[in-house]
């Protein structure tokens, strides 16, 4: 009988780049406890604890270690993905924030034992990114009712975020929106028609709530784009329940993948001009060029019986 492989050698130095605020204030402190953790298997640790935006990505930036590892929320990990200067230096998520949409898609855990085991088992999976605009995306770009969620957000934000907050602008924003109308084009393809929503995602679980196709497969160069042909009010509330459900697409939802893609807004103009939202922060305006030419990060991930639940096939270990 064959005995199973020996464990790789673990990582000689790892740098820690965490939010002391996420995680309901815990950061810091499990933050220190993964530090502990990989010391003891003889990984030497540099922790470094932000305290303002832009903080994330400046010590990403500067790091030299065998393996960069994020605490925090999908900020944090946007801010280590821009500042990552060396995507052949694995990344390692300890997620604490309120949404970990790329931690619910990977299976990766909230204790630091478990993710420390996870970084010290070496297992990795590919990681597309997208330049919006150039700017770097990992996670989704929304053209619409999402993006107007985020301002909404945004406006009402008074310290952490909660889903409650993102549930109270939610309605807020179903409350004042109105659909715009947007002209795509996929890999130099005019889509046929105009759309009240847009949103391309490298994800399945969007904004930790709602459930995409699960036929995104992390690594495979492409992002999926769901067309809303409608997104009035009406629209919006059958739209939502479909999300919730995992029923995607559907009728009035165009799924298409493709690597590049141009989205602009045509008809009256509208008041305010349509959101843009990416990786669930406000940025940019139309129109949008999307282009999944971004680097690839290899993303440290457990082990699992049916491999990652990176998609639909198993991630390669890397």
């Amino acid at each position: 009988m064959a005995e199973p492989p020996s464990p790789p050698p673990p990582p000689g130095r790892a740098l820690v780049i965490a939010n002391p605020i996420a995680g309901a204030g815990r950061g810091e402190a499990l933050a220190q406890s993964l530090a502990r953790e990989l010391e003891s298997a003889g990984t030497s640790v540099e922790l470094r604890l932000t305290r303002a935006r832009g903080e994330a990505q400046r010590f990403a930036a500067q790091c030299s270690a065998d393996v960069l590892v994020s605490v925090g929320g999908d900020g944090t990990l946007n801010e280590v993905l821009r500042g990552h200067r060396d995507p052949r230096v694995p990344l390692g998520i300890l997620p604490l924030g309120t949404a970990n949409v790329l931690a619910l898609d990977l299976g990766l855990s909230l204790d630091p034992r478990r993710a420390a085991a996870t970084i010290l088992g070496g297992r990795t999976t590919p990681l597309d990114t997208a330049l919006v605009n150039g700017e770097l995306s990992f996670l989704a770009v929304g053209v619409g009712f999402d993006a107007e969620a985020v301002r909404q957000v945004e406006q009402r934000r008074r310290g952490p975020i909660s889903k409650w907050t993102y549930l109270g602008a939610g309605l807020a924003a179903l409350g004042r929106y109105r659909e715009p109308q947007l002209e795509v084009e996929l890999d130099g393809e005019r889509i046929p028609g105009t759309f009240g929503w847009v949103l391309a995602s490298n994800v399945i679980h969007f904004g930790g709530v709602f459930r995409l196709s699960p036929q995104r497969v992390l690594g495979d160069g492409l992002w999926e784009f769901y067309l809303f042909e409608r997104a009035a009010r009406r629209h919006l509330a059958l739209h939502g329940l479909r999300l919730l459900t995992g029923r995607v697409p559907g009728p009035g939802i165009v799924l298409r993948q493709a690597r590049k893609a141009a989205i602009r807004a045509v008809g009256p103009t509208a008041t305010p001009p349509p959101a843009v939202q990416i990786d669930g922060d406000l940025r940019g305006a139309l129109p949008l060029a999307i282009e999944v030419s971004g680097p690839t990060f290899r993303v440290l991930v457990p082990p699992h019986p049916e491999g990652t639940r990176a998609g639909r096939r198993p991630a390669g270990a890397g």
